[in-house]
C-alpha cells in the first residue's frame, strides 16, 4: 500500500539519542546511589509514562515527586541534544518522500518548543507540515495529540502511516485508526517490538511507504 501521509516519531525514529539519553540518566542515577543503565538494560525497561520507568530503574517516587527527576533529566538532556544527529537515513528518505507528493509530520513526547529546536538544528524542518509535541516535559502519552493531528491536518487514517520505535507509537496508532511500523533502531528492543503484534523492521530503509 501507498501512503499519502507519514506520521513520524522523533526520538529514536529520526533523532539517533539512545546514547545521550543513557548518559543524562546515567547521572542522575549516580547521584543517588542506583545502578547505572547499560545499552541491553535500557531497551528492555524503557517505557511509556516514562514515570513508570523511572519507578523500574529504582527511582523511590514515594519520597522523591518524580517531577524532580524529570526536570533534572531534560535539563542534562537538552544541553546534550545541542550535539546529537540524525540516523543516517533520514535525510535522503524524508526527500524522496516529499519528493513522492507525501504530507509529513512529527508527533513526538518531546516538548513543543524543545521539538521545534532540535528538528530545526538538525536542518530538516522543511520536510515536515506539523511538529506536534507536548506542553510539558513530562513525556506522558501522545494519544490526544495524534487524534488531534488527525483531525486538524484532515488526515485520512487509512491512508496514514505512523512510524515510531516504541510499543507506544503502535499503541497510538491503533487509538488514531491509522497504520503502523516500528524500527529496531532506538529506545526499545526488537524483542519488545515484536512482542506487541506489530510490523517490525531493522532499519527506516526497509519500510515500505
Amino acid at each position: 500500500m501507498r501512503f499519502d501521509s507519514i506520521i513520524w516519531d522523533w526520538n529514536g525514529t529520526l533523532l539517533n539519542d539512545v546514547d545521550i539519553v543513557i548518559d543524562s540518566i546515567n547521572k542522575l542515577l549516580f547521584d543517588r546511589n542506583l545502578a547505572p543503565l547499560n545499552l541491553e538494560r535500557y531497551l528492555d525497561v524503557f517505557t511509556f509514562p516514562v514515570q513508570d520507568y523511572y519507578e523500574r530503574i529504582g527511582f523511590d517516587l514515594k519520597n522523591e515527586p518524580f517531577e524532580i527527576p524529570a526536570i533534572q533529566f531534560i535539563t542534562i538532556y537538552n544541553k546534550a541534544v545541542e550535539a546529537c544527529g540524525l540516523h543516517d537515513e533520514v535525510v535522503p528518505l524524508l526527500s524522496r518522500l516529499r519528493d513522492r507528493g507525501c504530507r509529513q509530520f512529527i508527533l513526538s513526547a518531546m516538548e513543543q518548543m524543545q521539538l521545534e529546536k532540535t528538528v530545526s538544528d538538525n536542518g530538516i524542518a522543511r520536510f515536515f507540515e506539523d511538529l506536534c509535541g507536548l506542553d510539558n516535559h513530562y513525556a506522558m502519552s501522545k494519544v490526544e495529540n495524534g487524534k488531534s493531528l488527525i483531525r486538524k491536518r484532515g488526515l485520512k487514517p487509512e491512508q496514514t502511516l505512523m512510524v515510531g520505535d516504541t510499543v507506544h507509537d503502535y499503541e497510538v496508532a491503533k487509538a488514531i485508526g491509522c497504520n503502523c511500523v516500528l524500527v529496531a533502531i532506538g529506545h526499545q528492543s526488537k524483542e519488545r517490538l515484536l512482542s506487541s503484534g506489530a510490523n517490525v523492521v531493522d532499519s527506516l530503509d526497509d519500510i515500505e511507504f
